[in-house]
C-alpha cells in the first residue's frame, strides 16, 4: 500500500499530496503546480498555515534563497534585499527562550513547532510570532522553511 506525503510551496503557501517525493520517474524534486515554485517542503503531517503566515525558505547554512507568502507583510523587506543573508541576522529572530531553533532544525534535521518569537527585520517595528520551522528532507541540499505566523500581542 503506498503512502502519500504532504508539501508546502515555499513561495505561495498551497499545500499538496502525492505518492513520490519526486516530479515523475526523474530524480528532480517535485515544483509547485500552483505557482510554479522549482521545489516543495515535505511535511510530516498536514500542516495548516494560517493566512497571514509568512515564508523564508532557507539553504543548508540557514541563508535566505526566496522570500515567499506574506514575507513583505511581516517584515517590509523585499525578497531582493534579504537573499543570500543569514535568516536570523535579517529577521532579527529572538526566541523567547532564547535556542536558536533555525539552528537547531538544520543540525538536527528536526521539525521544530509553535515556538513563541520576537521579529525585529531590518527598518521595522518589532513583531511578535511563532515560528514553525520544516526540515528539507532531501540527500543533497538540505535547508529549512521558517514560517512565521503574526500574534496580536506583545
Amino acid at each position: 500500500m503506498s503512502h502519500e506525503h504532504y508539501f508546502i510551496c515555499p513561495h505561495c503557501g498551497n499545500r499538496s499530496m502525492g505518492i513520490d517525493r519526486n516530479a515523475g520517474f526523474r530524480r528532480e524534486a517535485r515544483g509547485c503546480e500552483k505557482c510554479g515554485f522549482a521545489y516543495l517542503f515535505e511535511l510530516l503531517d498536514d500542516y495548516y498555515p494560517a493566512p497571514n503566515a509568512a515564508f523564508f525558505a532557507c539553504d543548508s547554512g540557514g541563508r535566505i534563497v526566496d522570500c515567499g507568502k506574506g514575507s513583505f507583510e511581516l517584515t517590509g523587506l523585499k525578497t531582493e534585499q534579504a537573499i543570500g543573508r543569514p535568516v536570523g541576522e535579517v529577521l532579527g529572530l529572538r526566541f523567547d527562550d532564547g535556542t536558536d531553533h533555525v539552528h537547531t532544525a538544520l543540525e538536527w534535521e528536526v521539525r521544530v513547532k509553535s515556538k513563541p518569537v520576537e521579529v525585529n527585520a531590518e527598518r521595522d517595528l518589532p513583531a511578535r510570532a511563532v515560528a514553525d520551522i520544516f526540515p528539507a528532507y532531501d540527500d543533497e541540499e538540505g535547508g529549512v522553511l521558517v514560517v512565521l505566523t503574526p500574534t496580536n500581542h506583545r
